[in-house]
């Protein structure tokens, strides 16, 4: 009896095998890079209800984070500020502006505005997981800037995600905070050049002379002597 079957299929399942397998490794391939933090959250940049420039505050007035994040030193998470902090200028200032109408309905008793009263629902840029905890007044207090996970703040118009904040991103400067550290007095200063530190002399002896330090590198290793950094790096690090 003749073959039903061409000699070609004899090699058929193997061809579908390794079909499946290539589509199978490009698609693991694909979510590995398209479904990380790095490519979904990084540059995220949601539109709020009140166009706030952090540019021109941060950086053109050189306001202090603290002052509208006034719990990121004390507590383990920073808040976004009332609309009582941003009313205590702008009762003042720019009273006129078209852009600063949703704070004045929820200020300005005069207007009998129906959301007077009620706070501003600012859209949250930069957030963990649940899972995750990240306590703020750690990372800041032991020289860890705002720069490190938020990006130069003071030069953006509208404030986006500058960092994937994922778990490999957290272990790399655990595995290397040196990187990351600088004086205390520094942490808020968003224009923060290391070589003009050192070179900054008080009562005529620089920095890097007081510290006993030559680099950026090892002033940060100097540091983290100084105050006994030592990250852990086990998972009940952040998930506990």
């Amino acid at each position: 009896m003749a073959n039903f079957f061409p000699r070609w299929t004899n090699i058929l399942p193997f061809k579908i095998a390794i079909c499946a397998g290539a589509l199978g490794a490009g698609a693991v391939a694909a979510f590995t890079w398209y479904g990380t933090p790095k490519t979904l959250a990084v540059g995220y940049q949601p539109s709020q209800p009140i166009p706030f420039s952090h540019k021109i505050h941060a950086g053109q007035l050189g306001l202090d984070c603290r002052y509208c994040h006034s719990f990121v030193d004390v507590a383990g998470h920073s808040n976004v500020p009332t609309s009582n902090t941003c009313w205590n200028c702008h009762q003042h200032v720019q009273q006129d502006s078209p852009k600063l109408q949703p704070l004045r309905n929820r200020m300005d008793p005069t207007l009998n505005h129906p959301d007077f009263g009620k706070p501003v629902e600012w859209v949250r840029v930069h957030k963990a997981p649940d899972y995750v905890y990240f306590n703020h007044s750690a990372h800041v207090n032991r020289g860890v800037s705002c720069v490190s996970c938020h990006g130069r703040v003071d030069e953006m118009e509208v404030v986006y995600q500058d960092q994937s904040l994922s778990m490999g991103w957290c272990l790399e400067c655990h595995r290397a905070p040196e990187d990351h550290l600088r004086p205390l007095e520094e942490v808020y200063n968003l224009d923060y050049d290391p070589k003009d530190y050192l070179a900054r002399k008080v009562d005529g002896v620089s920095n890097a002379e007081r510290l006993q330090v030559d680099t950026a590198e090892d002033l940060g290793l100097k540091l983290k002597e100084m105050w006994r950094i030592q990250p852990r790096e086990s998972c009940a690090t952040c998930h506990h």
